[in-house]
């Protein structure tokens, strides 16, 4: 079986973004926080938790961390060391997915618009601009109230209202990318529009995809502990926002600080540890990088 050259040119150029991305320190930092979350999602079972919706007895409500009760206990005696790390499950599955459907939306969007160009691409982007100028906040809370509790209805609302974002940063570079001359070359050679778009103008514009894939997630799970915390969440999935939310409900917030602090910790490490990946990979994708950096 023989490899085409083309393919070994997009290996080669990909094992030099990830060996500029390990040089970077602020995108390690960034990968090192998400691998650490990572660990806790998948590792779980293995790491001294309990159900985390088990209720506990009376007499271990409101318990301060102990050896028992690494992060102390709730108003219904549940272990918060259990919720924290099961919780990161859902923060993690609804950012990745999330991302996964935003970016995948507004990239055919902004593909199909900086292509074709003309009336398909002026409808597609007067969509994409009714969508930006509707606060998103207000908007997300209305649809994750009409629609109900539901994790699939939280990642289905902010998929909803993040896509027009990459639309536009998609567009724009399909625009710069179809002018170039291979794609001029392969336009003689009687390739299709379909060939164009999906492989030669796709494969250049992944690296922004993945870039607008890690800051997507941020948005998400800061999406999801905003709706969980305002009961638009799932009651019956524990995650890092219904934690908060239940704190608040039981009006011990300014008391149970360990029952408190930890989810909104995780939340707040989390979006950093995202931020500072999407940040290093964005500066990485910017011309004259490397020289900049002695690479």
């Amino acid at each position: 079986m023989t490899i085409s050259p083309r393919f070994l040119r997009r290996l080669k150029k990909l094992r030099e973004f990830f060996s500029l991305l390990v040089r970077n320190r602020m995108g390690l930092v960034g990968l090192a926080i998400i691998i650490l979350f990572l660990i806790l999602a998948i590792f779980a079972p293995f790491l001294r938790t309990v159900n985390p919706t088990k209720v506990g007895t009376s007499k271990n409500i409101l318990l301060s961390p102990s050896p028992q009760f690494w992060l102390g206990t709730d108003d219904l005696a549940k272990d918060v060391w259990s919720q924290i790390v099961y919780g990161s499950r859902i923060s993690l599955a609804i950012g990745f997915l999330a991302a996964i459907i935003t970016v995948f939306t507004g990239s055919l969007i902004g593909l199909i618009a900086g292509f074709y160009g003309g009336k398909i691409g002026e409808i597609l982007m007067r969509i994409v601009d009714f969508f930006m100028m509707l606060p998103m906040l207000p908007l997300m809370i209305v649809l994750a109230a009409v629609l109900g509790p539901s994790i699939w209805n939280i990642i289905f609302v902010v998929s909803i209202v993040s896509w027009p974002t990459t639309a536009r940063v998609i567009r724009s570079q399909v625009l710069s990318l179809k002018e170039r001359t291979f794609i001029e070359a392969s336009r003689c050679i009687g390739a299709s529009d379909f060939l164009l778009m999906f492989n030669e103008i796709l494969p250049n514009v992944v690296p922004i995809m993945f870039a607008e894939s890690v800051l997507m997630v941020t948005e998400a799970i800061y999406a999801e502990a905003v709706l969980s915390f305002l009961g638009l969440g799932d009651p019956t999935a524990i995650s890092w926002g219904m934690m908060l939310h239940f704190a608040f409900e039981s009006g011990t917030m300014g008391k149970a600080f360990w029952w408190v602090l930890p989810p909104i910790a995780c939340i707040v490490i989390l979006i950093i540890g995202f931020t500072f990946l999407g940040t290093a990979i964005t500066d990485i994708l910017e011309p004259g990088y490397k020289e900049a950096h002695g690479f």
